[in-house]
């Protein structure tokens, strides 16, 4: 879906790519896959992939679906925005909207799809889940008041995020899992890597809240008496 009336900055490590190939596979789709069509084949396979992570203690084969059904999510979760703005269809607050409910639908299954595999601790990927939201409703805020949409952080954006468990799920797939214990807590490597991520994560969102911050002060300078005096409909607002 196309986004918000708001600019665009993205610098994930992947955009180059993207940016080549993703108006090429919208122009090669036929013309009755919509963008709608997208958003839906994009939650039907991240649902898709929490269930692959949820059995996968019954086969490693469900690793190797959920590989392939990252593929499937990418295609989805990308193509509905990049095919509307191709056919010149946007509609930009049902897309920005319909797009991020989506993903948030999306971050769950996995999460709790990886919570309930025997590679993650519940805890460990809910974890993960609540950081992800922390970091989407800054991201939000920063589009409304900055007019400034840019999802990633640090070079890092849900494309790079996906080829990032698409290798730890080859990794796990060819039997590759090292435990540790600590404080009689048995860990995986996938639970170690997950709380690093959730650090680094909380990190990167404070470092990124306290530049939104200083560049507001900025723009917005502390005690300093405005010209118009507000209406008495604005004086209960933010300040």
């Amino acid at each position: 879906m196309s986004d918000a009336e708001h600019t665009r900055e993205p610098q994930y490590l992947l955009r180059g790519f993207e940016k080549w190939a993703l108006p090429r596979m919208a122009a090669a789709l036929p013309k009755w896959v919509l963008p709608d069509h997208m958003t839906a084949l994009g939650i039907v396979s991240a649902a898709g992939i929490g269930i692959c992570y949820a059995s996968s203690g019954y086969s490693t084969n469900y690793l190797w679906l959920a590989n392939l059904l990252w593929i499937v999510n990418w295609v989805g979760d990308s193509l509905d925005g990049t095919l509307a703005r191709v056919r010149r269809i946007e509609r930009p607050r049902y897309g920005y909207y319909l797009d991020h409910i989506v993903d948030m639908f999306a971050v769950a299954f996995v999460c709790i799809g990886l919570g309930f595999s025997p590679y993650l601790l519940l805890s460990v990927g809910l974890a993960m889940l609540i950081a992800y939201y922390l970091m989407s409703i800054n991201v939000y805020l920063e589009t409304f008041v900055m007019k400034s949409f840019q999802f990633g952080y640090a070079y890092i954006g849900p494309t790079e995020v996906r080829v990032i468990l698409m290798l730890g799920g080859t990794a796990l797939a060819l039997g590759f899992e090292p435990t540790f214990e600590v404080k009689h807590v048995d860990m995986t490597a996938l639970d170690v890597i997950g709380l690093i991520g959730v650090g680094v994560m909380i990190l990167a969102l404070l470092r990124r809240i306290g530049g939104n911050l200083s560049k507001l002060a900025k723009l917005e300078p502390a005690n300093v008496v405005k010209d118009v005096a507000p209406s008495d409909g604005d004086r209960s607002g933010p300040h």
